[in-house]
């Protein structure tokens, strides 16, 4: 009798405990440790697309998706989350009009100078979206 209500005071002060109970968690959107790499990587991939002269670190890209995907589960998200904010078109088009933002003064959307010079500036600074890229 005292083994069982030992056992259920504890499973009673676990169940309320903080570190055991359910908080919301804000969409990965707005972690920036997770958005601002993520989104520096999808620029980084556009601008090796568009431009003919610059390429992107394509593998270095994948590495930095790995531990951004292990840095979100650590952080309490799931397989399915991760998933469905990396695939929602939403975001998807949301990230396309944030890099959009990003290089308008660098020239028109259709031109693949814009990307080029947008690429080049970006390496020259050494940012998260230049050590992305490499010049051919």
């Amino acid at each position: 009798m005292k083994h069982a209500v030992i056992v259920l005071v504890t499973a009673a002060i676990l169940a309320v405990s903080p570190a055991t109970a359910t908080t919301a968690r804000p969409s990965l959107r707005d972690v920036p440790e997770i958005e601002n790499p993520l989104f520096a990587i999808v620029v980084a991939y556009v601008i090796g697309e568009q431009c003919p002269t610059i390429t992107a670190r394509r593998f270095k890209g994948l590495l930095q998706l790995e531990k951004l995907y292990w840095r979100a589960r650590d952080l309490g998200y799931g397989h399915d989350e991760i998933r469905a904010y990396v695939k929602s078109p939403a975001e998807k088009e949301r990230m396309r009009k944030k890099g959009m933002e990003l290089l308008k003064k660098y020239g028109p959307e259709d031109d693949p100078q814009s990307y080029c010079a947008f690429g080049r500036a970006e390496i020259q600074k050494k940012s998260a979206i230049g050590a992305l890229l490499r010049a051919k």
